[in-house]
């Protein structure tokens, strides 16, 4: 039973010859968080639409396939409606990207061995069901340990911090990230809403925790994790996973 999306492919221009994948790359998968709801508060939340539609552009331009999976399945629910933003206004027009966060498959129905990199999307919703599922953490676990990439921006880096590698060390342990910062947090007011701060944690976690100005785009690569802190930094996140993929 094929319980994986068709890839979304074709939304956008060809890119530079330098940067086209060949053909038997493996997907990407890019992961959405499935809660709808900031804590106690009743406002909807949900995966953040630039923060997929901003990476899905760099990786549609390089040829790279793209596969959506969400912890529960189903219809992701979608916050950061922001159509004035152009990509985010000519992915939502287009029928194929609507039916694929539709109808996602749950992400413990996922083989990781079918991905060459896996992309956790932010949104506040993330903060509250990524860190705690079994399916993230096997995933991000397989995926990494077979020489995959592991990427995540904004709020997606809450998949993260319960990761464990094989010898029981936390994937981030010693590793260089960056996350949405504590200071961001509340920037938004939500810093007594969330079940955590995020950039804390990571540092509990053992991670060297970078962070630029509120709001500026910061991007960090170490090895084959890569991360980025903010809304702002989602096409960065993607770009530097396609060198990683691309990379000879």
């Amino acid at each position: 039973m094929n319980l994986l999306l068709a890839a979304v492919m074709g939304m956008s221009a060809a890119a530079p010859t330098d940067h086209v994948a060949p053909d038997n790359i493996k997907p990407v998968l890019i992961v959405l968080t499935s809660h709808a709801v900031k804590g106690t508060t009743g406002e909807p939340t949900g995966f953040y639409l630039g923060e997929v539609t901003h990476p899905l552009a760099v990786f549609d331009a390089a040829g790279i396939p793209v596969e959506f999976a969400s912890i529960q399945g189903g219809e992701a629910p979608v916050d950061g409606l922001d159509l004035n933003d152009a990509t985010n206004a000519r992915y939502w027009k287009d029928p194929a990207f609507r039916e694929a966060i539709r109808t996602t498959p749950a992400l413990d129905q996922v083989d990781a061995g079918r991905y060459s990199a896996v992309f956790y999307a932010g949104g506040h919703g993330a903060v509250w069901d990524f860190p705690n599922s079994p399916a993230v953490q096997r995933l991000t676990r397989q995926l990494y340990e077979a020489g995959g990439v592991v990427a995540a921006v904004c709020h997606g880096p809450a998949a993260l911090v319960n990761v464990t590698l094989s010898d029981g060390r936390y994937l981030v342990a010693d590793k260089r990230v960056s996350a949405f910062t504590d200071d961001e947090e509340r920037a938004v007011k939500l810093e007594s809403v969330v079940p955590f701060l995020l950039a804390t944690t990571l540092t509990q976690r053992g991670a060297q925790h970078q962070a630029a100005p509120d709001w500026t785009p910061k991007v960090v690569v170490d090895g084959r994790l890569v991360t980025g802190q903010n809304p702002q930094s989602a096409t960065g996140t993607a770009e530097a996973v396609r060198d990683l993929l691309l990379s000879p």
